[in-house]
């Protein structure tokens, strides 16, 4: 087993600059997911500590001993890619046994870590057939083998479940769970799906255009977003976000006016200059209420998506902006019904005109303001 410590890298590709002052530490053991849209630059992230991609500046460091110029065989490294890449004219066992090979181990030894990496992986009775006779969740398993049995210090996942279908990738995204479980080996897993992000990592690091916007787990990141983009990444459906103007604000929190609903007192701390600014309010689906409105009064529900166990309402701002609010199931309001919105005061977000996170204000200063006046 093994940590990883990035420390300022960066790599460029010609005069683009793919990964921009990147730095982290992930522990002994910890499976860590990297998130973002594509193009972020997680994939590349990962080819480098891989050793598939040269670092253009910054120091990569492997149980603390910097590996920049060693090479992935070196490094103690498994990776699983995108693609099941195994060789058709082989068995399952000759493919989990193709790398311990080339490695010249003994025959002994090849033959016990591949009986063993089968047991784990539950394919101990598929040893003998080809990937053809195999399902998708399978072959995935095979790959995975393949990069076990070498006993690497470090797992690396690029996008290895988005080749199967739905249920497929649930079953297997378990299984890895799983094995990480079981092994307790440090893993480093790329996804632009944040579901599987949520429900792998023990930690997130979510990328934007090459930098890391906010590392944490995945209640933190859902709960306390740095950034507008964050919270609008994380999160099935995403978070809404509702244009507002600041009309007061101290250390204590701050008011401010929301179009359809009116004022509203906040637990964000407002700098005395973001008074009169327009600001976005975040508020996830399942915080947002609603009650009947008066004809020609609220805002009018345009969409109800039927989801079993509960329902998605769609609400036609009047700036046109679509939002999405979470109800149990069936919904009280139909199509073409006008509601009242609201919110909770102390579940929402406030971002400012850079998309930075504006802070609450600590939990004493809370606590005095529910019985106090509004901030002046």
């Amino acid at each position: 087993m093994a940590g990883v410590k990035l420390e300022r890298v960066n790599k460029r590709f010609g005069s683009t600059r793919v990964i921009d002052d990147v730095s982290m530490a992930i522990g002994d053991g910890e499976f860590v997911v990297f998130v973002g849209p594509s193009g972020c630059g997680k994939s590349t992230l990962l080819r480098l500590i891989a050793g598939l991609e040269s670092i253009t500046n910054g120091d990569l460091l492997i149980d603390e001993q910097r590996v920049n110029n060693l090479t992935p065989q070196e490094r103690g490294i498994g990776m699983v890619f995108q693609s099941y890449a195994l060789y058709p004219h082989m068995s399952v066992y000759q493919n989990i046994a193709f790398g311990l090979k080339l490695a010249k181990t003994d025959k002994q030894t090849v033959d016990e870590r591949v009986r063993q990496t089968a047991r784990i992986l539950q394919l101990d009775g598929l040893l003998e057939r080809l990937p053809k006779a195999l399902s998708g969740g399978q072959r995935q398993r095979v790959a995975i083998g393949r990069a076990m049995a070498r006993e690497p210090k470090i797992l690396l996942f690029d996008e290895p479940l988005s080749n199967l279908d739905a249920a497929l990738r649930v079953q297997t995204r378990n299984e890895i769970a799983g094995l990480h479980k079981r092994l307790g080996s440090t893993m480093i897993y790329v996804t632009h799906d944040q579901v599987e992000a949520m429900t792998l990592a023990d930690r997130i690091v979510v990328l934007n255009a090459g930098h890391v916007e906010q590392i944490g787990t995945p209640q933190e990141l859902y709960e306390r977003p740095a950034s507008r983009f964050v919270a609008g990444f994380i999160g099935s459906p995403r978070m809404n976000f509702i244009h507002v103007e600041a009309r007061t604000g101290n250390d204590r929190g701050c008011r401010i006016n929301v179009p359809g609903v009116g004022e509203r007192d906040l637990p964000q701390q407002l700098p005395a200059d973001a008074v009169g600014e327009r600001l976005e309010l975040g508020v996830r689906p399942e915080h947002l209420h609603l009650t009947p409105a008066a004809q020609g009064e609220g805002v009018e529900v345009v969409n109800v998506e039927y989801l079993g166990s509960e329902a998605y309402l769609y609400l036609q701002m009047a700036d046109g902006e679509l939002l999405v609010c979470r109800t149990e199931a069936p919904s009280r309001f139909e199509r073409g019904e006008r509601v009242t919105l609201d919110f909770d005061a102390d579940k929402v977000h406030l971002f400012d005109g850079e998309g930075r996170a504006l802070p609450v204000a600590d939990a004493a200063r809370r606590s005095d303001r529910h019985s106090e006046q509004a901030p002046t």
